[in-house]
């Protein structure tokens, strides 16, 4: 097996360079990291982290713990953190909780016995146990909460501006001529859906639609389940509505699929907006409006947070950092204005420009 002393001699350069380049600790000019990484790649060296990290008590290695790996949501952010580690010479252990604050909380346990240095946490929708993630902070290990951030607990965040955002979407739909609007949301445990709620609600009552409680669908997050709601509440087209925003991906496919079942177009027949870009989006037709959340940004952001908490152990951890981030509306067929049945566009309402 080759040894950094050889990928040294090969490169021309001193060991202490060649540990430079494969930690990344200190800048190496680009001309010796080219002949390191090329010595490298030419021994196929491979260095053990292992044995570095009973060395030093540093394994340079976070961990992110993710409730779906199948949303194409949070893939995006793993990729933002990976970037953000990698940048620090770091590197990300991705796991999935499949929605289970059980496995949520072997998966904390599993990533401490790998001496990982911080942990990225996006929760589990059901309801956390009390103290599993102040249990890790107890230890030392410091954790980053991303897009579901717990409640009443003082721990770093980075999310989007849920609020914001969801307004945004009912703006857009209410500026289309839509006025009876239903919000598809997942489960109300969480505090971003609640707050996209209370967007949905603000909207509304700025342009004086009044607000009913029986256009909230709260669903969960499996697709089979959610079409069947959808399709139930869709079908009557004495009390459909016109327009439904959807407050994540899962509910959108579902939503979606309701319609398709119902006989339904967008827009057509009823206007469509969701967080999230969907991943088959170029298969839809028409194209689907979206309210994009900037998810690699997220995952970055979070990845330089947490790697400054652990270059910063001494900080109080009362302080923590609260990072909103924009969400951006892109605007396609799926929402276009309200048409009513002789043929001509809905009377739109002026909007008042939120101060």
């Amino acid at each position: 097996m080759p040894t950094i002393k050889q990928v040294a001699a090969l490169a021309g350069v001193s060991v202490g360079t060649v540990s430079h380049v494969v930690n990344g600790s200190v800048p190496v000019s680009p001309d010796l990291r080219l002949k390191v990484e090329e010595a490298i790649r030419h021994l196929d060296y491979h260095p053990n982290h292992v044995a570095r990290s009973l060395k030093t008590s540093r394994t340079r290695t976070l961990g992110i713990i993710v409730p779906d790996m199948t949303i194409s949501f949070f893939p995006q952010i793993i990729r933002g953190a990976e970037t953000g580690a990698r940048a620090k010479g770091y590197s990300v252990i991705a796991v999935n909780s499949a929605e289970s604050p059980e496995r949520q909380g072997e998966l904390l346990s599993l990533l401490r016995s790998q001496q990982v240095e911080g942990i990225l946490l996006i929760n589990a929708a059901a309801p956390t146990p009390p103290g599993q993630i102040s249990r890790v902070m107890d230890a030392g290990i410091p954790v980053v909460c991303l897009d579901r951030v717990p409640e009443g607990f003082p721990v770093d965040s980075v999310s989007v501006e849920d609020i914001d955002a969801a307004e945004l979407g009912t703006d857009h739909l209410l500026a289309q001529g839509y006025r009876d609007i239903a919000i598809v949301t997942g489960p109300l445990s969480l505090q971003n859906e609640r707050r996209r709620l209370e967007g949905y609600q603000r909207s509304l009552e700025r342009a004086g639609v009044a607000f009913s409680p029986d256009r909230v669908w709260q669903g969960n997050l499996r697709s089979e389940a959610l079409a069947a709601m959808c399709r139930e509440r869709l079908s009557n087209p004495a009390t459909r509505p016109h327009a439904l925003l959807c407050t994540n991906g899962p509910t959108a496919l579902g939503a979606l699929r309701g319609m398709n079942d119902c006989g339904l177009r967008t827009p057509e027949d009823i206007g469509f907006v969701t967080f999230d870009e969907l991943t088959l989006d170029d298969l839809f037709t028409p194209a689907i409006t979206t309210l994009v959340q900037p998810a690699y940004d997220i995952g970055f952001r979070a990845a330089e947070i947490l790697l400054e908490r652990i270059d910063q152990p001494e900080r109080d951890r009362d302080a923590v950092y609260t990072v909103r981030l924009p969400a951006m509306l892109r605007v396609r067929d799926s929402s276009k204005k309200l048409i009513r049945r002789d043929g001509r566009p809905a009377e739109v309402v002026p909007m008042r420009i939120k101060r």
